[in-house]
């Protein structure tokens, strides 16, 4: 049995939704960032960078969202959650999820945390910098569905349009919402519907959020 250490509305949500779509075993540990639980003696044994979320497999603490979601991808082929290894889809698979998570999580960390970088907050120009960075990555994600699309990998949903999804979602405030380009919205609107995606909101009591009805 998995023990996912998770926060609601973190990255941990699309470990918890790719946990939900493979149908196996698991339990939940709610991480309460509200008391500093992340950064907490207990926690730092799972996780020295105090950071959500761990997975633990097979007694071992596992970290790294987008890692976390390969690993399952391919400890359960059966949900079809990546395309098998050799086939001319697999290349793609990986690539999206590195990507995701190096690139367009890198710049939200930017965006939410200053303090990372010994800074209370921006300046206008520097957060402005920071704010065209994503939506530039977030338009040219749409540039691909609206080629290559409905999904990241064509026709066939994957793991990967999980995370743009949760990504998405973390634009919800910003000043231009990832859901006002249509062709990320559209596979919103798809990955939403999925009960993988709704069980998940109801457990971690994530309503914030919706893609815009077409």
């Amino acid at each position: 049995m998995y023990v996912l250490y998770y926060s609601p509305g973190s990255a941990s949500m699309v470990v918890h939704a790719v946990l939900l779509e493979t149908g196996t075993l698991h339990q939940l540990q709610l991480v309460d960032f509200g008391r500093n639980e992340q950064h907490g003696a207990g926690y730092l044994k799972l996780n020295p960078t105090g950071m959500v979320p761990t997975l633990v497999v097979d007694n071992v603490a596992v970290q790294e969202s987008a890692a976390l979601v390969m690993l399952l991808a391919e400890r359960h082929p059966e949900a079809r959650l990546a395309p098998p290894a050799g086939t001319s889809g697999r290349a793609e698979w990986l690539k999206w999820t590195v990507h995701l998570s190096s690139h367009l999580g890198g710049l939200y960390r930017q965006w939410f945390y200053p303090s990372d970088l010994g800074m209370e907050d921006y300046s206008v120009a520097m957060r402005d910098a920071v704010r065209m960075k994503i939506e530039g990555t977030l338009e040219r994600i749409d540039g691909h569905l609206a080629q290559h699309g409905p999904y990241l990998l064509g026709n066939a949903f994957s793991s990967a349009d999980l995370q743009l999804t949760m990504y998405m979602r973390w634009a919800r405030n910003m000043p231009r919402p990832a859901t006002t380009w249509p062709y990320l919205n559209a596979l919103a609107l798809r990955v939403t519907a999925r009960p993988s995606w709704i069980q998940m909101c109801e457990i971690e009591g994530l309503h914030d959020w919706a893609a815009a009805q077409a």
